[in-house]
Order: C-alpha cells, then sequence, then structure tokens
C-alpha cells in the first residue's frame, strides 16, 4: 500500500461506519465504535478494551461499556452487514458468475485458549488452537466467498451444557435465561437460516467432518433448500445401494465410508483421477480421486435419497478426505472438488480475523460483551475486505500478498482522523 492509500483509511472507516449510524446509537456510542474498530484495525500487540482505550487517549470504562451495557443493536448491526454484503458483492439472481464455483458458504468454528474460569462458554474441550483438550472457548462462524472476495457473516458462542445447567454461573455471566444449549451445527444451522432470512444465496455450502458427520445436520441444510459438500469421517455410514423388497430378505448393513469407495457397487471398476487445486495463500495440491453414489445411514437405516461419496487422497502427503454432497448427479467432479477445498477461505479469513484484528483477544467476562466484540471484528473484518477490493482495483496487477502466495501483508496503523 503507498503512504496515501494508507492516509485514506481514515476518512474510508468514518464513512463506512456512517451506514450504519441506524443501528450505533447515539454520537457517544458511534464515537467509541469508531475508536474500538480503529484499535482492531491497528498494529497494537493486544486488542482489548484497555489497550486500545490508551492507545487512543479514550476512557477505558467507556469502551468496557461499549461492549456491556451503552444502548446500540448489534443484531440489527449483523443482518444490515449481511444485506449489504448482498448488494455490493455477490451476483444478482440469474446473474452470471465470475468463476465456476460461484458463492460458497463455510461454516467452521475456531478456538480461543483462556487460563480463568470467568468468560462465558470456557471449559475443557478440544482447543484447535493449541491441538489439544485445552481450557478455552470455542465460537461457530458462518463465512461468504465469492471469487476473491471472503468474509465472516455470523459469529455465535458454543455454550457448554455445564454452563447451561447452571444459572447462577450464568446469571454472573449475564448469559440470556432463555437461552437453551445448542450443539455446533444447532448453532451453524441457525446462522444459514439468518443468512437466508437476509437475502444470501449460496451456490454451495462447505464445512468439515464435525459438521459432516451428523446426518440430521445434512439433512437439515438439505430441507433449507442448501446444495453442500462436506467433510465426512471414514467411519461415515452409508449403504451401497437404496433397500429393495430382496434386500430386506437378509441383514442390509451401513459400511463405513473408508470400506464402501472400496468395494461399494458404484465404485467397482472405476479407476482414479488425478486433480490439481489451486489454493490463493498456499502452493497447489494434486489429488487422485474417486466418487460414486451411496445412501446416508439415517438412525441405523437407509436415507432413501443417493448422495455423492467422493475419497481424496493428496499426493503430495498422503492426506486422504472424505465429501459428501447432495449436489445434482450430473453435476462435474471437478466443479464439486473446486468447491469443496474453497473451504480453506475460512481458515485464511480466521488468521486474518485473528492475527490482524483481534478477534480472540477479548479478556471481559460477560457474554454480551464477547458477543458485540465478535460482532464489531466481524464489521472491522468486511471493511478490510472492501478495501482489499477497493485498492485491488486501482493496480493492474494483485497486490502484494493480496491473493498470491507468500506471507499474508499486515494491517498498517491507521492515521488520526
Amino acid at each position: 500500500m503507498t503512504e496515501k492509500q494508507i492516509a485514506g483509511l481514515a476518512p474510508a472507516l468514518r464513512s463506512y461506519l456512517h451506514g450504519y449510524e441506524d443501528y450505533l446509537g447515539g454520537g457517544a456510542v458511534r464515537e467509541h465504535v469508531d475508536i474500538y474498530c480503529r484499535g482492531l484495525l491497528s498494529d497494537l500487540q493486544r486488542k482489548s478494551v484497555e489497550p486500545i482505550a490508551l492507545a487512543a487517549g479514550a476512557c477505558v470504562r467507556s469502551l468496557q461499556l461499549l461492549l456491556t451495557q451503552h444502548d446500540w443493536d448489534e443484531t440489527g448491526l449483523g443482518d444490515a452487514m449481511q444485506r449489504r454484503i448482498v448488494q455490493d458483492h455477490l451476483p444478482a439472481p440469474g446473474e452470471q458468475r465470475i468463476d465456476a464455483v460461484g458463492v460458497v458458504g463455510w461454516i467452521d468454528e475456531t478456538s480461543v485458549a483462556k487460563k480463568g474460569d470467568m468468560t462465558p462458554g470456557v471449559q475443557r474441550q478440544y482447543c484447535g488452537s493449541t491441538g489439544k483438550i485445552d481450557n478455552c472457548v470455542v465460537s461457530v462462524h458462518l463465512a461468504v466467498g465469492y471469487g476473491p472476495f471472503g468474509c465472516l457473516i455470523d459469529s455465535g458462542l458454543y455454550v457448554p451444557q455445564k454452563w447451561i445447567d447452571d444459572p447462577d454461573r450464568c446469571e454472573e455471566a449475564e448469559i440470556p435465561k432463555d437461552l437453551p444449549f445448542r450443539s455446533k451445527p444447532a448453532i451453524a444451522l441457525d446462522q444459514v437460516k439468518r443468512a437466508l432470512g437476509n437475502g444470501l444465496r449460496f451456490d454451495w455450502i462447505g464445512f468439515d467432518e464435525g459438521y459432516g458427520s451428523k446426518p440430521w445436520f445434512l439433512r437439515g441444510l438439505e430441507e433449507l433448500g442448501i446444495t453442500f459438500i462436506g467433510e465426512v469421517p471414514k467411519s461415515f455410514h452409508c449403504f451401497s445401494a437404496p433397500p429393495t423388497y430382496r434386500s430386506l430378505q437378509r441383514p442390509y448393513v451401513a459400511k463405513e465410508a473408508q470400506n464402501l469407495v472400496k468395494g461399494g457397487k458404484s465404485f467397482r471398476g472405476k479407476g482414479w483421477k488425478t486433480y490439481r487445486i489451486r489454493h490463493k495463500t498456499v502452493g497447489d495440491s494434486t489429488w487422485r480421486v474417486k466418487a460414486g453414489r451411496a445412501y446416508m445411514s439415517v438412525a441405523g437405516k437407509c436415507h432413501d435419497q443417493a448422495y455423492w461419496l467422493i475419497v481424496a487422497k493428496n499426493c503430495q502427503t498422503g492426506e486422504v478426505k472424505y465429501f459428501i454432497s447432495n449436489a445434482p448427479v450430473r453435476t462435474s467432479l471437478k466443479r464439486m472438488l473446486e468447491a469443496a477445498f474453497s473451504r480453506w477461505g475460512i481458515e485464511h479469513l480466521f488468521r486474518v480475523a485473528k492475527s490482524e484484528i483481534g478477534l480472540g483477544h477479548y479478556e471481559g467476562r460477560r457474554y454480551r460483551g464477547l458477543m458485540r466484540h465478535m460482532m464489531l471484528c466481524q464489521l472491522t473484518l468486511l471493511f478490510v475486505a472492501e478495501q482489499t477490493e477497493r485498492l485491488r482495483g486501482e493496480k493492474p496487477t494483485v497486490d502484494e500478498g493480496a491473493g498470491g502466495e507468500g506471507v499474508e501483508c499486515g494491517v498498517p496503523a491507521m492515521d488520526a482522523a
């Protein structure tokens, strides 16, 4: 970025936030939102309330109240952001897509390790950031990608059952009394419903095996009219054919995906095909792939709809992945693979949100404060995505680090208004 471009970010941020003034309360609240977002965009090592306030010469208590008590509509803000994305960044119904994959939704979760037991939702559970069972909080996110554009569009805190069963602890953390326990896939389905209500239309939705392992989650996406392709564990149970009168006369047992692809009816006689998958921020990868039709096991019974079951082996590392999709039968395997592997886009967004925006830096003890922090990080990330698109358009070639291989460029500190 040039010095002129960096200097232009401050008024650009003011103009951007002005578009959401209906949801940001009075003038003082909007000023504090501006300060907070500037802090998230800065090069501060820690982007929690106190460092942001001190760096801006603002009152620490005022920024704390911005997250926990001040009157502004974070739910309406999230809806407005989604509608803005639909209007400004996604194709209109019937409009030709700029790439073969189209509009892709990505579902994933991220975790932040914590030392204490006061952060809402914290407990010992699998922590992806440390790669082990650890004391942490987990949040579920929905992102959207279309061509070079990508952004987180919804965030939800996973509140474990142990918290829900402890009303005193929930009250201390100001977790709403009417908040039921929701599994991570249930949170994700609610996020997809919200996005659809705000006008988003996905060509695909992808997810990892933590979500793909739940048949009820897959059926929930289908009921919403979603075409999906997501990972499933190698132990995912499927049938090779629908039950017939003849097959019902003998035991009809589901097989694990890893066994079905070896000898299942629709896989017999099929050879491996090789595909090269292009990635934006890491080197390309080559996969040997085989695909066939299978029938999902739901509560031990064969579901009557056929799905794509795909096995992919990485030629460089030997890694094996299994995917399931409800795409139409004539869908090309290449297109399904491009949609499936595009899910790495949300991992890139998590890296940016955590390392550059401060998604995991919240240090408070209140549920609403944590939710508002995630919302303001989401708001700031959308601003970064829009500015990246704008600045990329100012050059005939891709900005260094913006869309090609290599180390990501950091977000520069912003000039004072």
